[in-house]
């Protein structure tokens, strides 16, 4: 009798899998590191395709009615309100916990790669806006594709029967190939977790005596990153999606273990929107008109983790070098993660890269981020998750307020 474990599953022992073998076989980890550069790059190559199709599609079928402003409405409402309520909380814990307070800051990491974060918020509205958009295509940001989709798939609703027609079919077919090819690389994804996990631990495996040191200088603020997700995940979104829909979001949670466990271990939301998109409208009964805006649209711009983690790091660095921020400065700091977790790309280690931003505005020193470097990658597992389970709430909400019947 063949024994069919279900992929939930296989991603979790896969990531079980990975982690052993990370820290006990660390040495042979480089043979297959390239496994997971492969499935990520695999998952890469549909993501902007699908997004692209799957909005256009999303925006034709709402077509002249009132359901696109409706709907985007009531979506970016509770993406702002859900990150701000997220960042609001990462403020609060790193008030209450202090992990900063007597950070051992030789041991902070060189920082390469990065540049200073003056980007005004004007500079990040017009940014929106792609002057190429297969420029933005070509670099995966997704904000400028999103917003050239949205405005794409609205202006074939403004055209003539018979072309709305023919672009409906084509990128319906278009939509239907790539899932296609969405199925088929999905096949691949404990192999490719197992990889990638393998070589997040294997990375420290080798020296437990750094390893140690790290963790008792910024262990408390990974705590803190984590403690704020789960109480976001586990009780503030739950009670959100109750009291606005009345739905079982513990129940959301299980529909849509796939996606969530990938994203934990691919760091990357962006990777897992085709997981997501399946699973929401198959397992929950979201239907494809709302799902085709919120998912791809929340994996551009609704970050809640990320806005949790830049406010905790924010602080973390200040506390760590005796900057005492006063309240103003504080709620400035809520205000810029908000801004930068909305422009953050979906992929590992976008958050550091925006973290710039909110340094800058609070003139806290940007070699700082050296402090948290060690640590991301962990961090960066707790707020892809919550992310993810971001825009499923989203869904869930939306998908409610329109009347459609949900298995949660």
């Amino acid at each position: 009798m063949k024994i069919k474990i279900a992929l939930h599953w296989q991603i979790l022992l896969a990531i079980g899998l990975g982690a052993s073998f990370g820290l006990f076989f660390h040495s042979y980890v480089p043979y297959i590191e390239w496994v997971g550069r492969l499935f990520l790059r695999s998952l890469g190559m549909i993501v902007i395709p699908l997004i692209f199709s799957s909005l256009v599609m999303g925006m034709t079928n709402m077509g002249r009615s009132m359901d696109l402003g409706r709907i985007a409405g009531k979506s970016l409402l509770f993406f702002l309100v859900t990150t701000a309520i997220a960042a609001c909380l990462g403020l609060f814990l790193v008030n209450i916990i202090k992990p900063g307070v007597g950070a051992d800051l030789s041991l902070s990491q060189e920082v390469v790669g990065l540049a200073s974060g003056n980007v005004s918020f004007i500079d990040q509205l017009i940014g929106i806006v792609p002057a190429n958009v297969f420029e933005e295509m070509a670099k995966g940001n997704l904000l400028p594709v999103v917003f050239f989709a949205i405005v794409f798939g609205f202006f074939i609703t403004r055209t003539g029967e018979k072309t709305q027609q023919v672009m409906k079919d084509v990128f319906e077919s278009v939509f239907d190939v790539v899932m296609r090819m969405t199925m088929y690389i999905i096949k691949f994804t404990p192999i490719g977790v197992f990889a990638l996990v393998s070589n997040v631990i294997a990375r420290q495996a080798g020296d437990a005596g750094a390893l140690l040191e790290v963790l008792s200088s910024v262990g408390l603020y990974a705590g803190t990153v984590w403690g704020g997700c789960l109480i976001h995940g586990l009780i503030i979104l739950p009670a959100l999606v109750y009291l606005l829909s009345g739905r079982n979001a513990y129940k959301l949670i299980k529909k849509m273990s796939t996606p969530l466990l990938a994203g934990f271990s691919t760091c990357s939301s962006s990777a897992v929107l085709p997981l997501s998109l399946r699973d929401i409208q198959e397992k929950v009964g979201v239907s494809n008109k709302i799902a085709s805006f919120v998912h791809p649209v929340g994996t551009a711009i609704n970050m809640n983790g990320t806005a949790l983690d830049e406010c905790v790091a924010a602080l973390f660095i200040a506390q760590a070098y005796g900057i005492e921020l006063t309240a103003v400065q504080q709620m400035i700091v809520v205000l810029t993660a908000i801004m930068a977790a909305i422009g953050a790309a979906g992929i590992p280690m976008a958050g550091l890269v925006m973290l710039t931003v909110v340094l800058s505005a609070v003139g806290l020193p940007l070699e700082g981020i050296g402090l948290v470097l060690a640590v991301q990658q962990l961090c960066d597992m707790a707020r892809t998750t919550i992310n993810v389970y971001g825009d499923a709430c989203t869904s869930v909400v939306v998908a409610h307020s329109e009347g459609e019947k949900l298995y949660v």
